[in-house]
This record gives C-alpha cells, sequence and structure tokens, in this order.
C-alpha cells in the first residue's frame, strides 16, 4: 500500500535532528495526513521517514512567564480547536484548526505539520501570520526563534533546514490581548475540502470603542504562500470602527494580495472573494470588539 523504505523511530527532537544528518534524504512524519497521500500517490515513494508522533512534548498548550501563548507544534487540530487556553484567548484559531478536513484527518494532523509543509491552503497558516507568531526551529545544536513571515519562502518552501523540526508555535501577549478576530474559508463544499480563499482578521479597538487603533489581515490562496495585507492594514489603522472601514479594507485589499487561475477557481473570483471575505471578517471582528467591551462593563 505504501511504499516506505526505512522509518526511523525519533526518541526526542534531538534524536529526530541526528536521525536526519544521519539520513540526509529522509522526511519527518508526525499525523502523516499530507505525507502518507504523497507517498501512496507516488510523489514520495520509496522515502526514508523520521518518525515524531509518539513524542508528548511538543504537544502542550500553555501560557508562559511574559504572557505568550506557546502551542506544542504536535498538537492536533482537534486539541488545538478544543484547548481552554485558546478558545478563551484565541477562539480564531480554534476555528480554523476545525475547519481543516474532517474528524478524522483532525484527529491525525498537526498543527505543525500544517505549516511546516509550505503550502499556501493551510488551514491555520493565514491566522498564526496575522497574530505575527513565533516559530521555534530545533535541531541537535538547540533551539531558535524565527518570525512566521520570515517561514515561507515559496510554493512549499519553508526556511527550515533539513535537520530542524519546528517544534513550537509562540503567540506573544502583545499579538492577542485585547484583540478579536475572524476567520473565513471559502471551499466548494463545508468539509473536507480544501480553501479556495481564506481570510483572517484580528482588530483591537481604542478605548471609547470608535477608532480601529491595530488591524491585522492574512490570507491564504491569494498568493503562492500566506500573506499579510499590509498596506490595507495600513489604511485601516486610525479608521472609524463603522462600516466605512469595510469599504477601506475592501478597495485597498486587491494591492496586497496576487491571486492566481487554477482548476479550483479563476484569479477574477479569488479577488472578488478577498473584497468579500475581508468585509465580513472586519465586521465581525468589530462586533466581537464591541461585544466584549460590554459584556467588561456589565
Amino acid at each position: 500500500m505504501f511504499d516506505i523504505k526505512a522509518i526511523y523511530e525519533a526518541k526526542s527532537l534531538i534524536h529526530a535532528s541526528t536521525l536526519l544528518r544521519e539520513h540526509p534524504k529522509a522526511y519527518i512524519i508526525a499525523g502523516g495526513s499530507d505525507m502518507l497521500i504523497k507517498i501512496r500517490n507516488g510523489t514520495l515513494a520509496g522515502c526514508e521517514l523520521v518518525d515524531i508522533h509518539s513524542l508528548n512534548e511538543p504537544r502542550n498548550i500553555c501560557i508562559l512567564d511574559n504572557g505568550a501563548i506557546k502551542i506544542g507544534a504536535l498538537a492536533s487540530f482537534k486539541s488545538v480547536s478544543t484547548n481552554k487556553i485558546l478558545k478563551s484567548a484565541l477562539p480564531v484559531l480554534c476555528d480554523a484548526a476545525a475547519s481543516a478536513g474532517g474528524p478524522q484527518i483532525r484527529a491525525m494532523g498537526t498543527i505543525g505539520g500544517n505549516i511546516s509543509n509550505g503550502v499556501t491552503s493551510a488551514d491555520t497558516a493565514s491566522t498564526l501570520l496575522a497574530f505575527d507568531a513565533e516559530l521555534e526551529y530545533t535541531n541537535a545544536e538547540g533551539s531558535r526563534i524565527v518570525p512566521i513571515s520570515e517561514h515561507y519562502i515559496s510554493a512549499g518552501k519553508t526556511s527550515l533546514q533539513h535537520d530542524e523540526i519546528l517544534s513550537a508555535i509562540i503567540i506573544p501577549k502583545s499579538s492577542y490581548e485585547q484583540c478579536h478576530g475572524v476567520y473565513i474559508k471559502y471551499a466548494m463544499r463545508e468539509a473536507m475540502d480544501i480553501a479556495i480563499l481564506g481570510c483572517s482578521v484580528n482588530i483591537k479597538l481604542s478605548k471609547d470603542s470608535k477608532t480601529i487603533e491595530r488591524a491585522r489581515i492574512a490570507f491564504g490562496v491569494a498568493g503562492p504562500v500566506p500573506v499579510r495585507a499590509k498596506e490595507t492594514e495600513m489604511r485601516l489603522n486610525g479608521s472609524r470602527a463603522d462600516e466605512s472601514a469595510l469599504e477601506i479594507a475592501a478597495n485597498a485589499v486587491l494591492k496586497d494580495i496576487n491571486a492566481r487561475d487554477s482548476w479550483r477557481a479563476s484569479r477574477d473570483f479569488r479577488e472578488h472573494l478577498a473584497q468579500e471575505l475581508v468585509r465580513r471578517c472586519l465586521r465581525s471582528a468589530i462586533e466581537h470588539c464591541l461585544n466584549s467591551k460590554l459584556a467588561a462593563s456589565a
């Protein structure tokens, strides 16, 4: 069924890095929801694998002493979508994880694998990008922190070196505190489908709730890699938190993306989606902010 040359079981992340050095053509496998498909269809037939699925530490989700949220890269989509810390502080990431595949994929697939493969359609990628996530890369020498904005190089290619494993995802406190976000995935089916376009927005309002103090917008499948709409963010920062902000975003967003034609959808349709989804996400994010402030003052 699966043409695999050899599987090496890692006892730790350091051991996994050592195995990768010893086997320069080997690939990491965790949940396997992407890797096994490539092996079965022949793309990676006869490959060597370093298995990290049995490791437990990289599954933890916790709040660090500085208030940052640390998500182990081996945390499954299911555990991310149901985690109490994330549901309280980053519910939009829970929604993004819950939109991935079906129940079986969410039980197997990991958040680390979702962004390690470098694909633009990864369901959690745009939300992590919108929250300025930091990525922890680990090898036999130790760990280094890489901003997610530097993680993606080109379609399917990341800045991970061959002997490095994505071990954790860190969301700084300043990126999520008093922020509320929304993720919308547009696909032909509600489940088990790859996004035609995904949009993630989070905002922070001024103390009087009348102005957008800070906006973050990111897209998946709007370019060869997940992309931040930085020009649109700049135009939104300081604008009124009302319907006029929706049109500012919709009018600016096409300058930030590089949508393409594919068998799933045309470039024109993706551009139309980008404008409509940013309107809907921004409207909902503003509503979440206002409702949160009302609840806090009650």
